[in-house]
């Protein structure tokens, strides 16, 4: 099993949602976060400047078997994409181990 974590742009989050929805991944965390990217420069929008590293983040966890990663992460891509300085960062790791407290199911039957 694989842990995706994914720090998205917030505004992108429904888009993001849907998307895993479709391709039947419907349990996972998420979390209001703000962070420091690399981007050094602001922007300027109608005469207004603001800085890239205070844009809205969302911080996304969601478990998946591993046949399943390449899918759910090039869904996260696809649905994240703005083209634009910001448009986040996705982790992958492992999980050893995973149990649904209700049924005292683990593994791959623990997390669907």
């Amino acid at each position: 099993m694989k842990q995706i974590e994914a720090i998205i742009r917030k505004s992108k989050f429904d888009d993001v949602k849907e998307a895993l929805h479709q391709i039947e991944v419907n349990f996972f965390s998420y979390w209001d976060v703000t962070g420091v990217g690399n981007e050094k420069q602001g922007h300027v929008y109608r005469g207004i400047s603001y800085s890239t590293t205070d844009i809205q983040r969302r911080y996304l966890s969601i478990v998946v078997s591993d046949e399943f990663l390449d899918k759910a992460v090039n869904t996260i891509l696809e649905a994240a994409y703005t083209g634009n300085v910001g448009d986040g960062k996705i982790f992958v790791s492992d999980v050893l181990e995973a149990y649904r407290i209700r049924t005292k199911e683990s593994g791959h039957s623990g997390i669907n």
